[in-house]
């Protein structure tokens, strides 16, 4: 493995945080959203990384690359807060107002996670940078 490959493997790792960073920031925007039925709830939304056994490919000149793969977002399958509230604006006949399935604590824990991955990818790559410039500086 070279350091090119270094670059890339991190860059695609920090690509990943900052999806999980900004799914995280619309969760937590929307943590007390309030709707009049479970069909125009927001729900807590989650990317889903491949590992890295399925973004095993080959580059144009055939050597292997690795990274972190973003499958795509699911919305989180935790049951809706249905609160009793009758004199709610949003509430239905039954006065019954819906709230998100998004865990404020459970999602500080991910932006505080998501962010530190973040900041290792980036402590990755400046080490590749100065391995780099140190090994450029071995022939003077």
């Amino acid at each position: 493995m070279s350091l090119d490959s270094v670059f890339s493997i991190a860059g695609s790792g920090m690509n990943a945080q900052s999806l999980r960073l900004n799914t995280t920031a619309s969760n937590l925007a929307n943590a007390d959203a309030a709707a009049s039925s479970i069909d125009e709830t927001y729900r807590g939304r989650h990317p889903v990384f491949a590992s890295l056994k399925d973004t095993l490919s080959m580059d144009s000149n055939g050597n292997a690359s690795v990274g972190v793969g973003v499958l795509g977002i699911v919305e989180s399958d935790a049951p809706l807060q249905p609160r009793y509230e009758p004199g709610h604006p949003l509430s239905n006949e039954e006065g019954y107002v819906f709230y998100p399935n998004v865990n404020v604590v459970e999602e500080m824990t991910n932006m505080i996670s998501a962010s530190r991955s973040f900041q290792i990818n980036v402590e990755v790559m400046n080490s590749a940078k100065q391995m780099m410039q140190r090994a450029l500086t071995l022939g003077k």
